[in-house]
Formats: structure tokens, C-alpha cells, sequence
């Protein structure tokens, strides 16, 4: 009895330890990435089958019609994380002038009579001809993050210089505002916005600056959702949804149905009744509102816990690592995911308005999903990247797994 009571405690104390080391290792942000990723994929997928199958149905009489298609984005877009993932640092800043024209370029050819595409009154596709069209400001937020980032690190000397620290980061920044502005999307400048401030924020930039620019960006998301009939409605709506609950309100009631049905455990998968057409938007922007009225409040909760280890991960990344343009890059992929995740699920739960904005890596929309996951690939590169990181990895071989396994073995007995 003395000998068993004596040892239990060490045994705590050990698996604590091993906890600690585990987030201590080299590669903890690499599996952190890949681990949640795929998880919150293939939510996604699961959830985009279950929310639009109604919905396909009565439009291409196929309940996988949407689901089809979002697996074939997320088929190209598992191997173009992959092999972003393998690239050297340099790669990413040789890419950087390139993405940035090709995102400007893309954004005005949204302007252009016959090319750009409405929906839901925003233009910000563009149609190729039938059921393909792409969204060039989900490109738009990559190419800032990349482009601004190398800019940064290049005058890294000089930031200390307000014109230097300012330009062209900013006025490329506006011009990207204005284009995708132009397309009426308030939601996707939100999210520019904030991966600007984050970039400004990681390179240091004085409080000041960001006191001046955050009342410049509040003034205007104030002005152009007021400017807006249809934004100062939906603006309206989140402060009273009730007032018109068949009109302006319905979508956010509905979705508050949605997340109230489910409960603790949810009503089962599939089990949801929302999107039979009482949600709009069901599979996109109010995915949440299906996983909560079908999952439960485990399911979001889960859901949460993944955005917020993989915001863990990118944030580890840029402490980690001394270079500048790793720290500035990984910092503004971040940025970017935890807004957008932020402002989708705020909107569903009715703490923010509806920006329109979809839940990263788990909304239906191949040109959302394939530029966040090469985000995210980016990302894998700076995590091997990090220090021992490649030690680490040069160390695996095929005979990786076995050894794990039969290390197990050997603690167990």
C-alpha cells in the first residue's frame, strides 16, 4: 500500500511534464497546423453535405451537387498546402510582386461589364462560363499579407521612419480597399483592414499610429453601412432583429433558432430542420448556426478550440523565429483567420452584424477555401522552418511510426 501511494503522485507529475514537453517540441506548430486542418476540413465537408443537401436537391435534383463541388476545391487544395508547405522562405518573397498584380489586376477585371458577377448584391466574382466562378478578393487577402510583409522586412532599417513605415504599405492597402469597396463587399475590407493592423502592429508600429488609423477605419465602416440601404438594414437588424422578423431580422432569427435547437448534444447529424429553406445561406456564411442546431454546443465548441489552436500555432510561429518576414508573414495569415473566423461566428451568434464573411476552411466556396489553405500551407513551411524543426523532420523515416510504437510499448510495461 505505501509503495503504491508513493508512486501515484510521480505519475502525476510526470504527466505533466510530458505535456509541457510535447508543447515544447520543435514541431508542435507544425502538427498543431496540419492536425486542425484537416479536422476543421473535414467538419466543413461533412457540415456543407448536411446544410446544402436540401438546397442541391431542389435546384440540380442531386443532394451532393454543392458537396461534389467543394470536394473537388478541397481536392486541389489539400496538395497545393502540401506543396506550398515544401517551399524555402525566399519563395514567398520572390512570389510577392507577382500575387499582388495578379490580385489588383483580378479585382478590376470585377468592374468590367460582362466579366464581373452579382450575388446577393455584392460584385465581386467573376464568371468563366457556367457553374465556375471565382471570388479575387479572397486572393486579395493573401496577396497583402505576403507583399506587405516582404515591403516591411526590406526597409527594416528604416521603419523607424514614419514615410518608410507608411509607404506603400498603406496606400497599396487603400488601393485594395477601394477596389473590392467598389464591389460593394464592407465585409471583406474588414478583414484587409485588420491584416494591415496586424502587419503594422508585429513590426512595431506606435500606439498613436494605430489610435489615428482605428478612428479613420471606424469612421469609415460607420459611413459606408449607413450610406448603404441595404448595409444600414443589416446594421439595423443586428441592433433590433426582432423589429421585423420576416424581413431584415430573419436571417440572424433563424440562425438563433438554429444554435437554441441544438442544445448540449445537437439534434444529430443530418438531423437539422433550419436548412429544409428556413436559413438562408445555411451552407456559407450561417454554417455555425447548422453545426450548432446539429452538433450541439459540443460541436461549436470543438469548432472554437480548433481556431483557437491553430491561432496558437501561428502565433507561435512568429515568436519563434527571427526572421522578419516570417514574424510580419505568420503574424498576418493569423490575423486574417482568427478576424474571419471572428466575424463569421460573431454575426451568427448576434454579436456583430452580418458582414457576409465565411467561416475559414469550413463554409462552402472553393475561392475562399483554396487561398486559405495555401495561407495555411505557407504557414507549415515557417513551422518547419523553426528551430529544430528540421532536425526534427530529418530524422523520420519509414521506420518513424514503428518506432513510436514500440516505444509505447516499452513505457507501458
Amino acid at each position: 500500500m505505501s509503495s503504491a501511494t508513493t508512486t501515484r503522485p510521480a505519475r502525476r507529475v510526470s504527466t505533466v511534464g510530458t505535456s509541457g514537453r510535447l508543447l515544447d517540441r520543435p514541431l508542435t506548430s507544425y502538427h498543431l497546423i496540419v492536425g486542425c486542418t484537416t479536422l476543421l476540413l473535414t467538419l466543413g465537408l461533412v457540415m456543407v453535405l448536411s446544410a446544402s443537401s436540401v438546397l442541391a436537391y431542389r435546384d440540380f435534383h442531386n443532394s451532393f451537387a454543392i458537396f461534389e463541388k467543394q470536394a473537388i476545391w478541397a481536392i486541389v487544395g489539400v496538395p497545393a498546402m502540401w506543396g506550398v508547405s515544401r517551399l524555402p522562405i525566399r519563395w514567398f518573397r520572390i512570389s510577392a510582386v507577382p500575387l499582388l498584380i495578379g490580385a489588383v489586376g483580378l479585382l478590376c477585371l470585377v468592374l468590367v461589364p460582362g466579366i464581373g458577377y452579382s450575388v446577393n448584391g455584392n460584385q465581386n466574382w467573376i464568371n468563366f462560363g457556367g457553374p465556375f466562378r471565382v471570388q479575387p478578393s479572397e486572393a486579395a487577402k493573401l496577396a497583402l499579407v505576403v507583399w506587405s510583409a516582404d515591403v516591411l522586412a526590406r526597409k527594416q532599417k528604416l521603419l523607424f521612419q514614419w514615410k518608410h513605415l507608411l509607404v506603400p504599405v498603406l496606400p497599396v492597402t487603400g488601393l485594395l480597399l477601394l477596389l473590392v469597396m467598389l464591389g460593394n463587399d464592407l465585409g471583406t475590407d474588414i478583414i484587409l483592414m485588420a491584416i494591415a493592423a496586424s502587419l503594422l502592429y508585429v513590426v512595431g508600429a506606435p500606439a498613436r499610429l494605430f489610435a489615428l488609423l482605428g478612428t479613420v477605419a471606424v469612421s469609415g465602416v460607420v459611413f459606408l453601412s449607413v450610406a448603404s440601404p441595404h448595409r444600414l438594414d443589416r446594421f439595423q437588424s443586428w441592433l433590433h432583429p426582432s423589429a421585423d422578423t420576416l424581413g431584415t431580422g430573419y436571417q440572424a432569427i433563424q440562425g438563433r433558432f438554429a444554435l437554441g435547437s441544438g442544445g448540449w448534444w445537437g439534434l444529430g447529424l443530418g438531423a437539422g430542420r433550419e436548412k429544409w429553406g428556413w436559413l438562408p445561406e445555411a451552407h456559407t456564411d450561417f454554417i455555425f448556426a447548422v453545426i450548432g442546431e446539429e452538433l450541439g454546443l459540443i460541436g461549436t465548441l470543438a469548432v472554437l478550440i480548433l481556431f483557437a489552436l491553430v491561432v496558437y500555432a501561428g502565433i507561435r510561429i512568429a515568436l519563434r523565429s527571427n526572421d522578419l518576414f516570417v514574424r510580419l508573414a505568420a503574424g498576418g495569415a493569423t490575423a486574417w483567420i482568427t478576424v474571419q473566423a471572428l466575424v463569421n461566428i460573431g454575426a451568427v451568434l448576434g454579436l456583430l452584424p452580418i458582414a457576409g464573411v465565411p467561416l475559414p476552411l469550413v463554409s462552402y466556396g472553393g475561392s475562399a477555401l483554396l487561398p486559405m489553405l495555401v495561407a495555411l500551407g505557407m504557414l507549415l513551411a515557417f513551422a518547419r522552418a523553426e528551430p529544430g524543426a528540421k532536425a526534427a523532420l530529418a530524422t523520420r523515416g519509414p521506420g518513424h511510426v514503428r518506432r513510436l510504437l514500440a516505444r509505447g510499448r516499452r513505457s507501458r510495461s
